[in-house]
């Protein structure tokens, strides 16, 4: 699989850090291999063919292709130019275990898991007389769902709720069900990037809208706003087949929109018939919002078509794979009639576990705001006084902090982290085409001591990329990953 100059050039984005070229750029391919935007395998364009897309010369091309291959990432076919691949063994620079995971921003396992799984398997004898193939979700379930809904402003029938396999693969089987070649998808700019796979997996064409474009104006307090006029204006001009949001506690910034907001792209997208992807998976997780939200499925419609995304991934445990659909009564039965080419229904057990959580969401919500107010306030103590120069949000809800470093180095932070043991995700996994670089994504949802363990190790490998930067050392020197 051949990766052309234009796409591999937008992924690199802002890739020169300071010190040697050849270095920066082998460092930046390495975390584009690492995190899965370049899938391993990939044949990489030419040496004086990237050094033209690049502007740089065939040298530093040359060099960087060399520092790859000592890493064994990178090997030379004959006829085939060089493949960008995942080692089979072991790297040699690492010289720290992975032993502190940043990367993944979920909480761990609601404690009386257990209980309510016990109580759930009391109930699997009455479905056993049942095929266990079900493309709908368990009736109950379905009910317990729409019930929430209904709860929460938004009258909903069992009808109007497809069970799922997650958030994600909600997410993947509208894209696939309503998505066709080359269709636009506006996206928030960043945006949950497992979303943006499944948009480009269904073979759309994303269009960004950018959350906050006042974002740079905005650091001395760190906040991040949607920029709503920005979305809606998007809309209008692009007329796209689907619009992805995520409104509430948005992943990766945290940021929300009210209720005007929500009204205002409603009736946008009733305007342009753009259907909304709503995703909630992040809506319950308030710590101290200012404001309550009316959930996108309760404000008038304009006549705007919503689907509604949900899970139980960030309230009870991400291993719980359950989530759901709110739709339309007939778009819900086309999605159903489409899951068979991906996936053979539900597991019953699963559905009865997520039957007793939800029976018990009000309790398990309130002990897991207690444990994100704790997550955040920690971590942004910690930051604030280990890495000043960094800019913290002050975040009111949602699973991490969008943390703006003051210069293009998530990449090679991400790097000298991993060769201290701590592994995060580069800003740029949350963008198109290789935008916020000047970002991290940290979690708050790790207990205290991982949190101080890995945030003072990534502190002490900022410190070494700051000052690799400044000497103009290589990032592959091992002075610098030691």
């Amino acid at each position: 699989m051949l990766i052309g100059t234009t796409a591999l050039t937008g992924l690199l984005g802002e890739w020169r850090v300071g010190g040697h070229a050849h270095a920066d750029l082998a460092a930046k391919l390495e975390v584009l291999l690492l995190d899965g935007r370049v899938a391993s395998g990939t044949r990489l364009p030419a040496e004086r063919e990237m050094a033209k897309a690049l502007g740089v010369s065939r040298t530093t091309i040359v060099s960087a292709y060399r520092v790859l291959r000592e890493k064994g990432i990178l090997r030379s076919i004959q006829g085939s130019g060089s493949v960008l691949e995942l080692p089979s063994v072991p790297r040699r620079r690492d010289p720290a275990p992975l032993d502190l995971d940043l990367s993944k921003a979920v909480p761990r396992a609601w404690h009386e898991l257990p209980d309510l799984s016990a109580r759930a398997l009391q109930r699997l004898p009455h479905h056993l007389n049942h095929a266990g193939i079900d493309f709908f979700g368990l009736p109950d379930l379905r009910a317990a769902i729409a019930r929430r809904y209904t709860e929460r402003g938004a009258p909903t029938s069992p009808e109007n709720i497809l069970v799922t396999l997650g958030a994600q693969h909600a997410i993947a089987l509208v894209a696939r069900t309503l998505l066709g070649r080359g269709d636009r998808v506006v996206v928030e700019s960043p945006s949950y990037p497992h979303a943006l796979d499944a948009f480009l997996a269904a073979g759309a064409r994303l269009i960004a809208s950018p959350l906050d474009s006042r974002a740079e104006a905005s650091l001395e307090n760190g906040a991040s706003t949607y920029d709503t006029d920005q979305l809606v204006d998007t809309l209008r001009g692009a007329r796209p087949a689907l619009a992805y949001l995520m409104p509430d506690f948005q992943n990766p910034t945290g940021a929300s929109l009210d209720d005007d907001e929500r009204l205002r792209i409603l009736r946008a997208a009733a305007q342009t018939g753009t259907p909304l992807l709503i995703d909630e998976t992040t809506a319950d997780l308030d710590i101290d919002r200012p404001f309550v939200a009316t959930p996108f499925a309760a404000v008038p419609h304009h006549g705007a078509t919503v689907i509604t995304v949900g899970s139980l991934s960030k309230t009870v445990w991400s291993g719980l794979r359950i989530g759901w659909i709110r739709a339309d009564r007939h778009l819900i039965e086309r999605l159903a009639l489409a899951r068979p080419a991906g996936d053979m229904g539900n597991a019953v057990i699963e559905q009865l576990v997520a039957q007793e959580a939800i029976g018990d969401l009000p309790r398990i919500l309130e002990s897991r705001r207690d444990e994100l107010r704790h997550g955040r306030d920690h971590a942004t103590a910690l930051l604030r006084s280990l890495v000043p120069e960094w800019h913290v949000p002050a975040i009111d809800g949602g699973l991490a902090l969008w943390v703006h470093l003051g210069a293009p180095l998530s990449s090679a932070l991400v790097q000298a982290g991993r060769a201290r043991g701590v592994t995060v995700t580069a800003g740029s996994r949350f963008g198109i085409d290789g935008a916020f670089e000047r970002r991290v994504r940290i979690p708050i949802t790790a207990d205290q001591a991982t949190l101080t363990e890995g945030l003072t190790r990534l502190a002490d490998a900022w410190t070494a990329v700051r000052s690799a930067g400044h000497a103009g050392r290589s990032l592959s020197d091992p002075a610098f990953v030691a």
